[in-house]
């Protein structure tokens, strides 16, 4: 019981002291290991450095395009089909099959990265102007990208050296895509990228390679036939109408001029006759040269009809915020590459000095 009474419980200045002197430990031991510290910032700057330099530069363009909606979404003009299409007030509740929720799986999809191809690019500095699937070849590749692919590349030099390849290029087959024809769709399918607001049916576009000239003439590209994608779904119902009723509304024209020529050279030969039968006969083709006029009539304004729906059925896009031509690269800058491989050299250097080598060596001793 003395024992208890002379018992003092630690004082928060005690375990200050203790806590403090912890720290001055763990200072005196990285002042202790300082120079291996300042080697290891050494060698983290010269690799951050040479990652930094090996990393090409990314320019990324973003395009802001949004329905023109009229004040009566209801109204089936322009602005509505347009908005039930990009998503503007109940875009779940489109009827089409196609709809603004798709515009990021239409910019991924192989055909319409295929159609991207033959698109003319120019670089920022004039020096090359060619297509994109040719400009593709031209852009540098990271060194993590290097050297992950080196293994591939050995074994197609290897190939290379048993087979032949052949003088003249085969023409482009969606169908079945050559391995290099598809790594480059693949590379486009991460650089364009489409993100959809579902509340505001706002459709961002965001486009990002290596010349910022080049990816503000892709940009543009992508917009233009995205719409022209989207115009072309809507309107092809109603062309396949039109279509149809102007083959039928040729039809019903001839029919009609046909039986007004039978009617006219049977009136023509008869004039002077009275006759009841040939009354009789001239009321009949009467009858049947008013009757195909009344269907050709009525083709023709069903034709009409069908045109003017064309123009109606074509959905009508605002760009918001165009391509441009950026002026600063996108992602992370070489000078935070460069701090961050320098700070993970000293952590990782440090860690090891500090906690790692001594539990690696009682590690060692328990085997």
């Amino acid at each position: 019981m003395e024992e208890n009474k002379n018992y003092t419980s630690p004082t928060p200045e005690t375990e200050n002291d203790e806590l403090e002197i912890d720290w001055m430990d763990i200072l005196r031991r990285i002042i202790v290991i300082r120079k291996t510290l300042y080697k290891a910032a050494g060698i983290g700057l010269v690799l951050g450095i040479i990652i930094a330099l090996s990393t090409p530069k990314q320019y990324t363009v973003s395009v802001t395009l949004a329905p023109e909606m009229g004040s009566d979404s209801k109204s089936g003009g322009l602005a509505s089909l347009a908005s039930s299409f990009l998503g503007g007030g109940s875009m779940g509740n489109s009827p089409d099959a196609l709809n603004a929720a798709l515009s990021s799986e239409i910019v991924a999809s192989t055909p319409f990265l295929l159609e991207l191809f033959d698109t003319r690019v120019q670089t920022l500095d004039g020096e090359l102007d060619t297509t994109l699937v040719a400009y593709l070849d031209e852009q540098r590749g990271s060194w993590m990208g290097a050297v992950l692919a080196a293994p591939g590349m050995a074994i197609g030099a290897i190939k290379g050296l048993f087979t032949e390849e052949p003088d003249t290029v085969a023409p482009l087959n969606p169908f079945q895509l050559t391995q290099k024809e598809n790594r480059k769709v693949a590379t486009l399918r991460k650089s364009i990228l489409a993100d959809i607001d579902k509340k505001t049916g706002i459709t961002t576009l965001s486009v990002t390679l290596q010349d910022p000239k080049v990816t503000a003439m892709v940009a543009d590209s992508v917009v233009a036939k995205l719409q022209q994608y989207i115009i072309n779904y809507r309107i092809a119902k109603a062309k396949e109408d039109c279509s149809y009723l102007e083959q039928l509304y040729k039809e019903r024209q001839q029919e009609y001029y046909n039986a007004q020529q039978r009617y006219a050279r049977y009136v023509d030969a008869n004039k002077s006759l009275v006759l009841q039968s040939v009354r009789t006969e001239q009321e009949r083709l009467q009858n049947d040269m008013n009757l195909t006029y009344q269907v050709y009539s009525q083709v023709a304004q069903q034709l009409q009809v069908a045109r003017a729906k064309i123009q109606e059925e074509k959905p009508v896009f605002a760009v918001i915020e165009p391509a441009t031509v950026p002026l600063q690269p996108s992602g992370t800058s070489r000078k935070v590459i460069v701090l961050g491989f320098i700070f993970l050299a000293v952590c990782v250097t440090g860690g090891w000095k500090l906690i790692g080598q001594e539990y690696w060596q009682k590690l060692k001793s328990t085997f």
